[in-house]
């Protein structure tokens, strides 16, 4: 039988979710409004580091629309554990507590130390005002190496130390590969050893919808809503930090604008909200401002990588050593003590390395914590091995494409165990290269790159590779709880198959913008052969969706998405034996396709619906059936997802004004099997205006004090459409081969690639200059000071954030 049907898997469907979302017909935390609601505000610590000697909310309380006026003291009784952190990455790691509200000292500018409860959101924040904090400042820690340095302050004086845990990879000694010492060794002798340090500012997620919960303890369950990537993850462990029965829990994320990990975190205020709500017996409302979350909400990245790489002189590298410094912040996140070892397993790339060490260091700053952010230590270690692979072409004098390709996977070998020890699957660098030059036309841009140079053009042409891989869809259980994870990587999903044969799909991936419903829909449709339209997909509900483990590393497709396969799969093995007896057959006598069980050389058929109204009668079904297709699934990955790509970018500099302009962006990824081409694209697209501005226009800056002194988007800049070019975006496939639809992982491809493809094109244009680094990012202040000076005035010798050219950070990137 052909179907005539077409399939929908591989459709560029417009998402059925977007009417909703961009005509605001939809539901958002901080829409919602309880009979009897009170509101919450939270008063916030100016310094970074000081003693809380007393706090008087006495006028506070008398303010008009005031309910009460908490401080630490009041709520830590009923808090004693701290706020969780899920990744202990070492048994040695310390874990300072950190308290809902501070109580006694305060760790970072921003940090929370009284809440008021009132009537109105107004009323709250004017009662603020009203509360007198008297505190007494201590000294501040800032910078990585100088936190770490003898005699310096401490962010947790019980600790005795800022160094939070020490984590090491080493490929001799986990069996993966040789000795990084001997390759460097041996290369000191004959080959060459090449080393350089790269800085990974300091990043805020600046997600479209800031953060929001409301608390509801007035049912049979204590009922929370929250501006959440990870419901699921949220209730468990609110019932594990509040001593709560987790049955009498259940969190609601309703639509989410935007996380990019950001929201993955369990909140102080989540926390607060519910103390407060259970005191009262009333529903409390609490919506950060725009300006609280750029202290409060936790940061991302923030690293000192120094790197080592040995090769022989025909190019063929030997070995990587790489040390890391890492800032945590003033406290633990729930999984940032892991984010720098996500990374541990990727900077060797796509590269065969026979040996590797990596070594990380966590310390501790007076600073907002740091957490995961879109690519969650890929793109840290994506852009230290693409930056020091461009280096080494240089000291080799070789093309640095000519250098990657004599040292990647090829695509016969795979599949190909690494020397950081993972499996990747499949791939096919060159093809994704192949057809990325060809779009970018590489050989053109270097002849005219070469004829600026040699003409002395005020304005030089750069051109930047970034070829890459990242591990994505977290993924088997064994594997993470080998990484001392406290959770697992698995992923559920349900179907019901209701009376008329329309169709529910339950998942536990919880979407924040990513087009679950509509992606989910295409695969349920050509698995089940019923119209896309007839599908309604749930999420986001603890009690609707009572199992999962939400949404985040790329992991929904690939795991998610599994799950609903299997489900589906499942449905139509209930549903087999009831066609067959309906159809008065053997099982083995039928086939299925586009929706309908039929005799293998008849014309006999019967429809997924026919079926399906058959089990809702229950009048004529096999003995022994029991009148039900509904079915579920729960899937753990047997290993990761490999996606990769090839990005090409050209840079136009002035080389008297500093200023950066891209004049072409070309990628070309390979997702494996793509589901939705526009959700593909979307997904692409944003991820790579991330990566492009962490290279050319973010930065969380402090200054001496502590204080962030990038804390509104008129400091802290973020590109705008007119700021980055029309990206050329190309796709090659090699499918999966660990999962049924052959998919891999697209949400985080696109910032993971693009940063050092950028700082590659811009340092490329001025290295004539004697400019082998720019810290980033790469403003036109740093760039004309490399012009001018080298890389040692443009913060490419690894200057600190708030020192170095960290005082004009905000000026040079507002030219």
């Amino acid at each position: 039988m052909t179907s005539t049907i077409e399939p929908e898997v591989g459709k560029a469907r417009r998402r059925k979710e977007d009417e909703r979302l961009i005509t605001g017909r939809t539901r958002w935390t901080d829409n919602l409004s309880l009979p009897g609601m009170l509101h919450l505000a939270v008063l916030r610590s100016p310094f970074a580091h000081a003693k809380i000697v007393s706090i008087d909310v006495t006028e506070a309380k008398s303010a008009p629309g005031v309910v009460a006026v908490l401080t630490g003291k009041d709520l830590d009784p009923e808090s004693a554990i701290g706020m969780p952190c899920a990744w202990p990455i070492t048994p040695e790691m310390k874990s300072p507590r950190r308290p809902i509200l501070a109580s006694d000292t305060v760790n970072f500018a921003g940090e929370g130390v009284a809440v008021v409860v009132a009537r109105t959101s107004a009323e709250a924040h004017d009662a603020l005002e009203a509360i007198d904090v008297d505190y007494d400042e201590l000294p501040v820690v800032l910078g990585l190496e100088n936190a770490l340095a003898e005699g310096a302050p401490l962010v947790h004086e019980e600790l005795g130390t800022n160094q939070n845990a020490v984590w090491v990879f080493d490929s001799a000694g986990a069996g993966t590969g040789s000795d990084v010492e001997d390759a460097i060794a041996n290369a000191e002798k004959s080959g060459i050893v090449l080393k350089r340090r790269f800085r990974q500012q300091r990043l805020v997620p600046a997600f479209m919808e800031p953060r929001a919960c409301v608390v509801d303890p007035t049912g049979s369950q204590l009922v929370m809503w929250s501006a959440t990537q990870v419901p699921h993850i949220l209730k468990t462990m609110t019932a594990a930090t509040l001593g709560l029965p987790e049955h009498k829990v259940r969190v609601i994320a309703p639509d989410v604008g935007g996380g990019f990990g950001g929201k993955i975190a369990v909140l102080p205020e989540e926390m607060m909200a519910t103390l407060i709500a259970q005191r009262l017996g009333k529903p409390v409302k609490w919506t950060e401002s725009r300006s609280e979350t750029m202290v409060a909400a936790h940061h991302g990245r923030d690293q000192i990588q120094d790197l080592t790489i040995t090769a022989n002189r025909d190019g063929t590298v030997t070995g990587l050593k790489v040390e890391l410094l890492a800032d945590m912040g003033a406290y633990l996140g729930l999984v940032g003590p892991g984010v720098p070892i996500l990374g541990a397993f990727m900077f060797n790339a796509i590269y065969k390395f026979p040996a590797y060490h990596f070594a990380c260091t966590n310390v501790f700053t007076n600073t907002t914590l740091t957490d995961a952010y879109r690519g969650a230590g890929r793109p840290e270690a994506t852009f230290g091995i693409e930056r020091i692979m461009d280096e080494l072409a240089v000291e080799l004098g070789m093309d640095p494409m000519e250098l990657r390709e004599k040292n990647w996977i090829k695509h016969e070998e795979f599949p190909f165990t690494t020397v950081a020890g993972l499996t990747y699957d499949s791939g096919n660098y060159e093809a994704a290269t192949r057809k990325a030059k060809e779009l970018f036309d590489y050989d053109g841009l270097r002849r005219e790159q070469k004829e600026r140079r040699d003409s002395g053009d005020p304005v030089q042409l750069g051109i930047g590779i970034s070829t890459f891989t990242e591990m994505c869809g977290l993924a088997p259980s064994r594997v993470l709880g080998s990484l001392d994870y406290a959770a697992g990587g698995w992923e559920h999903a349900e179907i019901r198959v209701l009376p008329t044969g329309k169709i529910e799909v339950i998942t536990g991936a919880s979407a924040h913008g990513q087009g679950h419903e509509t992606a989910w829909s295409q695969i349920v449709a050509d698995k089940l052969g019923v119209p896309f339209e007839d599908i309604e997909v749930i999420h986001g509900d603890t009690q609707s969706s009572h199992k999962g483990m939400d949404t985040y590393g790329s992991r929904s497709l690939v795991v998610g998405g599994i799950a609903v396969v299997n489900a589906a799969d499942k449905v139509l093995a209930k549903a087999k034996p009831i066609a067959a007896h309906l159809m008065e057959c053997s099982e083995d006598d039928l086939e299925f396709e586009a929706g309908k069980f039929s005799v293998k050389g008849t014309d006999s058929s019967t429809s997924i619906q026919d079926i399906a109204w058959a089990v809702f009668s229950a009048h004529n079904l096999p003995d022994g059936v029991e009148p039900s297709l509904d079915s579920a699934d729960t899937f753990d990955p047997e290993n990761f997802s490999f996606p990769h790509g090839t990005h090409l970018c050209a840079a136009e500099v002035d080389t008297e004004t500093g200023r950066v302009k891209l004049r072409s962006y070309v990628c070309v990824d390979d997702v494996g099997v793509v589901v939705n081409p526009l959700i593909v694209e979307g997904q692409v697209h944003g991820g790579l205006a991330q990566g492009i501005a962490q290279a050319l226009f973010e930065e969380a800056v402090h200054d001496e004090g502590g204080t962030l002194t990038t804390g509104t988007f008129a400091d802290y800049l973020l590109p705008s459409a007119a700021d980055l070019p029309s990206f050329t975006t190309g796709r090659t496939e090699t499918p999966s081969t660990t999962n049924p639809l052959g998919a891999k992982g697209v949400g985080e491809a696109g910032t993971i690639a693009s940063t050092p493809a950028v700082v590659n094109a811009v340092v490329d244009a001025v290295r004539h200059f004697g400019v082998n680094d720019i810290e980033m990012p790469l403003t036109p202040m740093r760039v004309w000071h490399a012009v001018r000076h080298g890389s040692s005035a443009a913060g490419g010798l690894g200057s600190e954030s708030g020192g170095g050219l960290g005082s004009i950070d905000a000026t040079g990137g507002a030219q």
